[in-house]
């Protein structure tokens, strides 16, 4: 295992999954717009395991790259470095033992263990669990990560020449998403729309304030507005455990403290972001991945525990006079103390997330290696760098979620999901509506409870095999029978929710039916097939009810039809489109942007998912189903379903395309 970011990167670097980049780059926009090119080409190394549970993206990732010279910084910065199955396999020490499933399979081995028998079983289980007792985090007395101190009070610090940056082009621009105030007016006009990324902040809750050794510490990673030289925006949604732990620095009304940590170990990152139960610490899961504890050291200015061999580590103390999310800059009031209106920012979701209020984070110090490189990531439309992470969670906690719902015999996160909005269950069915017990397990599941769209399907189908799956929908699923409609909570980032992390979600049972499945009084008859859809009625459609495009994928069986529409006619293209086809035509209708390709199934997926209320936008025409996958906006609210104001798609601005296009061999490519 590698004890810290410098010796992956060596080791990267020798493997030949690392790219050097002399060449002067600007961190607004330029490095990302490079690294997101990157992401979606051929990576060095294809990992095995990666083939069998997701052969359709297993090849992608390119190379890590390290940009050594950024301009207006003082750092070298590295970008893309998890971003392939492989060098998440390197990171997490199972490369070439079976990938994540050698994780996966040390997890389940705990899980199953049983009372001994016998004084041998004793013996042998005592051996099996020993290793746990050094996976807990050890405290040294100096670490790499404070070679160099450099404290507010003393005026040394200016966060401004961190290479932080601005990965999208409306990033921090609020009246770009429509919110009518500047950064000015915002408080963050200081930091030229440019964010933390990929850093683990380490906080622990107000109990532990006085506590020599924390049970609460927390790693989450979360993103950070850079406002000024020494301030920063902190974002969090309020499910996490660093809002829950913000909460109650404010219940007992003080500044909150944080340690904002860069590298370090590599199994660090991929902890802070794994779904741990409440009070479960990332530094445990990161010491059983490592198979030792992470050396911590004391922070300089602010009562927490750092890695040790952290690159750069930032702390500070969180404003707790900042009121809650929900602020409208309409209504005119005040952001109020210790708040700035943070935001936009380009998300995991490929679109933005819009502003809101969020808690003022005063720096008083900045420590880091002699050398220290700062890593960093680009989130956006997948695949990304945080594609690869989610993935190992997917594979490392399946012994975990069989715990919670052991009917669940496989599952897939697939990629045009987002890891929140669809997952692909496979169990071996036992008895009627299984597949809908299923569901609402899933649906209570840690994370998984704000999953938006779930498919279940039966034992032989490959869940990692997106045409597979859908092939099991369209031979096995009657519309009107065989889809469950339940209302509840969902991720705050879910822009197509009536209400801010709140709406409907849809489970899929396209598993066979047998008897007792008669759902809506429907037979369990399998559902027939049309016959074939001639490309003359397709392209009938096209240029009417604002449709410019039309699509079939083979997939479907003949029972669906992909439209690309014009403007707001989503809706009425699809309710027309299903009312005028033939009785043996399709039966399933998704209206998506005309800007989408409707040939590429991944593109209009994403959509259906990110773009649709299952409640608000399924539209029933008789035993056929439809939904309006298109961008809508308040004027389109249906029959009294709130629809609030959709964000903008992720899309590089044309003067960094052109320039990055220009450049591309001065980047040694």
């Amino acid at each position: 295992m590698y004890r810290s970011f410098r010796d992956f990167l060596s080791a990267l670097e020798s493997a030949g999954e690392l790219h050097r980049i002399a060449a002067p780059v600007s961190p607004i926009l330029e490095i990302s717009a490079i690294a997101d090119r990157v992401s979606t080409s051929p990576c060095p190394t294809v990992s095995e395991a990666a083939r069998r549970t997701d052969p359709a993206h297993a090849a992608l990732g390119g190379r890590a790259l390290l940009f050594e010279h950024v301009q207006g910084c003082d750092f070298p910065l590295a970008i893309n470095i998890f971003g392939s199955y492989h060098r998440m396999e390197l990171a997490l020490g199972c490369a070439g033992e079976g990938g994540f499933q050698a994780i996966a399979d040390r997890i389940a081995s705990l899980t199953k263990m049983q009372p001994p028998r016998s004084l041998t079983a004793a013996l042998a289980g005592l051996r099996s669990v020993a290793p746990l007792m050094r996976i807990g985090p050890r405290r040294v007395r100096k670490g790499r990560c404070q070679e160099i101190v450099k404290l507010t009070e003393r005026g040394e610090v200016d966060l401004r020449r961190l290479p932080l940056l601005k990965c999208w082009p409306l990033d921090g621009d609020p009246a770009a998403v429509g919110c009518m105030l500047t950064p000015e007016q915002a408080g963050t006009a200081g930091g030229d729309g440019r964010y933390i990324t990929f850093a683990g902040m380490h906080t622990i809750h107000a109990d532990d304030a006085d506590a020599d050794r924390p049970s609460s510490r927390n790693i989450g990673m979360y993103r950070a507005q850079l406002v000024g030289a020494t301030h920063l925006a902190m974002h969090w949604h309020i499910h996490h455990d660093g809002a829950h732990h913000w909460r109650s620095w404010k219940k007992a009304g003080q500044r909150m403290p944080i340690a904002i940590c860069f590298g370090g170990e590599p199994v660090l990152p991929y902890a802070a972001t794994a779904p741990l139960p409440p009070g479960i610490s990332e530094l445990l899961l990161a010491g059983f991945l490592s198979r030792r504890g992470i050396p911590l050291v004391r922070a300089k200015t602010v009562p927490i525990d750092v890695p040790a061999s952290s690159e750069i580590v930032i702390e500070g103390w969180v404003s707790t006079e900042c009121a809650g999310i929900g602020y409208d800059p309409a209504r005119g009031e005040p952001l109020g103390p210790g708040a700035v209106f943070e935001g936009p920012f380009g998300d995991h979701t490929g679109f933005y997330s819009l502003p809101d209020r969020y808690p003022v984070v005063e720096v008083t110090a900045i420590t880091h290696r002699k050398d220290a490189i700062l890593p960093a990531t680009i989130v956006g439309p997948p695949p990304q760098e945080d594609y690869y992470l989610g993935k190992a969670t997917e594979r490392i906690f399946a012994p975990l979620l069989r715990t919670l719902a052991p009917d669940i015999d496989d599952y897939d996160l697939p990629m045009f999901g987002c890891f929140h909005n669809c997952v692909f269950v496979r169990i071996r069915k036992a008895y009627p509506l299984h597949a809908r017990k299923v569901m609402h397990a899933v649906w209570g599941a840690g994370q998984l409870a704000w999953t938006k769209f779930i498919v279940v399907v039966d034992e032989e189908v490959d869940v990692h095999d997106c045409d597979a799956v859908l092939r099991a929908v369209f031979m096995h699923c009657n519309f009107h029978r065989d889809v469950q409609l339940v209302t509840g909570p969902l991720d705050i980032l879910d822009h197509a929710a009536p209400s801010l992390g709140a709406g409907t979600k849809i489970g899929i049972d396209a598993t066979r039916k047998i008897p007792g499945e008669e759902v809506n009084g429907i037979p369990i008859d399998q559902p027939g097939l049309p016959d074939a859809t001639s490309d003359a009625w397709l392209q009938q459609l096209i240029g009417q009810n604002g449709i410019v495009n039309t699509a079939m994928p083979d997939c479907s069986l003949g029972r669906s039809v992909f439209l690309a529409v014009d403007g707001p006619a989503g809706r009425a293209a699809v309710e027309a489109v299903l009312r005028d086809t033939p009785g043996d035509g399709p039966d399933l209708a998704i209206a998506v942007d005309a800007s989408v390709d409707v040939r590429d199934i991944e593109a209009v997926l994403f959509h259906l998912c990110a773009s649709t209320d299952p409640g608000r936008d399924m539209v029933r025409v008789g035993n056929k189903v439809g939904f309006d996958a298109t961008m809508k906006g308040p004027e389109q609210s249906v029959a009294g379903r709130i629809v609030r104001q959709y964000p903008p798609r992720l899309v590089m601005d044309e003067q960094t395309r052109v320039l990055v296009d220009r450049r591309w061999s001065e980047y040694g490519f």
